[in-house]
Formats: structure tokens, C-alpha cells, sequence
């Protein structure tokens, strides 16, 4: 797969209003999850894997029992890319489910 461009710091921006959730960490975005418990983090985190997978575009995960945060970035790219705005607007229309 080719390199996706890397987002500027005013796109990134950009997106982040629209993704009030994600906050930007150095060249990811990143989320942190909470649930009722640890069996409620992976089942999210399964429901993640098939969005994920249909992408081909897969979050970095930790899991600290009800927690789970999501870090995503273009590792190909070295950054932040429209793949990861696009895989966080997937996982946020998962929660409102």
C-alpha cells in the first residue's frame, strides 16, 4: 500500500473539532475509552478489530481493566493521515450504537 500524505497541523486541528473526543499526542490521535469493566473494554475492542479489519487500518490498544486507549497514526507515513480521522469517525459512530 502507498504512503498516505500526512495531514498538516491546521488539518489535524481541523478535524480534532470535529472529533471532539481524540486529542492529538505528538503524530497520533488519541482516545481513552471507559467501561462498566474489562469484559465491557473487549468487547468494544472486538466490535474496533472488524471495523479495524474492514479498513485494513488498525489502532494501537491498552487496556487497563475498564479503560482502553486507542492511538492511531499512519505508521507507513509517519503520522497522522486522512486514514486515521477516517478509522476515529468509524469508532466514534460505534460508541453512539
Amino acid at each position: 500500500m502507498p504512503k498516505a500524505p500526512l495531514l498538516s497541523d491546521s488539518e489535524i486541528e481541523e478535524h480534532l473539532t470535529r472529533l471532539p473526543a481524540w486529542r492529538r499526542e505528538n503524530n497520533r490521535i488519541v482516545r481513552t475509552f471507559e467501561f462498566a469493566d474489562f469484559r465491557g473494554a473487549l468487547d468494544f475492542l472486538t466490535t474496533v478489530a472488524d471495523v479495524a479489519d474492514e479498513r485494513n487500518h488498525h489502532p494501537d490498544v491498552s487496556i487497563h481493566w475498564n479503560e482502553m486507549t486507542l492511538a492511531l497514526w499512519t505508521h507507513a507515513s509517519g503520522g497522522i493521515t486522512e486514514r486515521d480521522v477516517g478509522l476515529a469517525d468509524a469508532i466514534d459512530r460505534l460508541m453512539e450504537d
